[in-house]
This record gives C-alpha cells, structure tokens and sequence, in this order.
C-alpha cells in the first residue's frame, strides 16, 4: 500500500506564501484556490505543493493590482479545465494592461521626484544650506516640480 504525504499544513503554507493563516483561510471560503484544500487527520488542512505554487501566483496578481472578484473569475475558469483558454488569456491580457499603464505612471511620478531629490542634492552641495528661505514655499513649475526659489519653509530659530 503506498504512503499518503500528509501535505503541509495552513502554517506552513503561511510561511512559504508569506500570507497570513487567516488569509488563508479567507482565499479558501472566498474560492480562491484551485481546487478544494484536502483534509487530514481530525480535519485540519492539509495543502499540496501544487496549492503553495497557485497562492503565490495569486499573491502576485493581488499585489499588482488585480481585484479579488478578478481573481476569483480566473480561478473559476481555471476550475472548469480545459475549453475556456481564450477567456483565461482575455483575463490576464487585460491585467497585463493595467499593470503596463500603473507602470507607466509610476515612472513619470519617479521621474518627478528624481528631479526634486537632484534640485535639493546640487542646492544643498553648493552652499551646505539649500534654497531654505524663512517664509517661503514650494511653488510647481511647469513640470510639477518647484524651483530652487520655491522651497520649503525652514525655521531659523
């Protein structure tokens, strides 16, 4: 008779996914796992490897953004097997979309900001003091940064 792998337990898998034990369980109710968690002895879970590969897959779509009802459609179709691929791929080219566009504009924020760390960087290596000026204040130029004129109050007391 061949052995049963127990399977790894809910704490385990927290550790593996980094996700927490009540996390876990939510992604179960919520329908989020591939296929049903088996259960072992006295009816604790008892996770496959194949469960730990999806959760982390699934973590990595949550956190790029993808919403949990979206989620839970992919999960479904997965579910259903083989025959439903182009609604699968139709899933993530739309996530892969918006991950693209959050992308994008998380560079030209960087980009910004950059700008404003060099503005302060040379300020502050020219003179050891920066563009401080008592009663000042940052004013946006054309491109959403402040000039050097424009700088932050700082207090001389």
């Amino acid at each position: 008779m061949p052995e049963v792998t127990p399977g790894l337990t809910i704490g385990q898998v927290a550790e593996r996914t980094g996700l927490s034990v009540h996390t876990l369980r939510f992604y179960e109710r919520e329908d989020i796992l591939a296929g049903p968690v088996r259960r072992g002895p006295g009816g604790r879970r008892a996770y496959t490897e194949q469960d730990v590969q999806w959760l982390i897959f699934c973590t990595r779509l949550r956190a790029s953004g993808m919403p949990l009802t979206t989620i839970r459609r992919y999960t479904e179709l997965v579910r259903l097997g083989p025959g439903n691929e182009p609604d699968r791929l139709a899933v993530l080219r739309q996530h892969r979309e918006d991950v693209s566009r959050q992308i994008s504009e998380l560079t030209e924020c960087l980009t910004l900001i950059s700008h404003k760390v060099k503005m302060y960087e040379d300020s502050l290596t020219r003179d050891g003091t920066g563009p401080w000026r008592h009663g000042a204040v940052e004013s946006p130029d054309r491109d959403g940064s402040t000039d050097s004129g424009g700088s932050p109050v700082r207090s001389r007391s």
